[in-house]
């Protein structure tokens, strides 16, 4: 029996238990975050979404990770404080996980599982940005850096997964959101 996204133990920014059950008939953009990314500041652009699409149904999702290059070292209280004093997060945040290797959180290992390719943006892929850099990228299906996005149907499927230079005033997943909170739950 295959577990579901929504069956999922999780624990929020504050700690208290949660599973994405409570997001069920939503769509769910879930994003792995972190604070000191150069891509920190889509934080603007995720808040941005969950405002003007939360109440026809879009949840953004925020899963602080301090997989890449300790960009997210914080504790849960300096997580919050940071989202809300910088960006005013009001999108939910979970607690810290691991999104990629061998302690990988079972909600990253199902996500990547049902989408193990990321779509990518027109011109250099951000595999080749990161390997400019003198990272090693992680090989598919792993996450490849902060800010990667799935983006779950009303009925709980992963639909699609995009890199984490896709900015989320992208016209390609503004698009893709659009069409699910279109959709009826199935």
């Amino acid at each position: 029996m295959t577990t579901s996204l929504y069956d999922i133990p999780l624990q929020r920014l504050d700690n208290t238990p949660a599973t994405l059950h409570e997001f069920a008939g939503k769509v769910l953009l879930i994003v792995n975050v972190a604070s000191k990314c150069g891509l920190t500041p889509q934080y603007t652009g995720l808040e941005a979404l969950h405002e003007k699409y939360s109440a026809q149904g879009l949840v953004v999702a925020g899963f602080p990770a301090n997989d890449f290059a300790g960009q997210e070292p914080g504790t849960a209280d300096e997580i919050q404080t940071f989202c809300t004093l910088n960006y005013a997060v009001k999108f939910p945040l979970f607690a810290k996980i691991p999104v990629v290797g061998p302690n990988q959180h079972p909600l990253y290992k199902a996500l990547t599982a049902a989408q193990p390719t990321a779509t990518a943006l027109p011109g250099v892929p951000f595999r080749d940005k990161l390997k400019g850099y003198g990272i090693s990228p992680n090989p598919e299906p792993e996450i490849l850096w902060n800010f990667e996005k799935f983006l779950v149907s009303r009925s709980g499927q992963v639909v699609r997964r995009f890199t984490p230079d896709t900015e989320p005033q992208d016209a390609g997943l503004v698009a893709a959101i659009t069409q699910e909170l279109g959709k009826a739950v199935k």
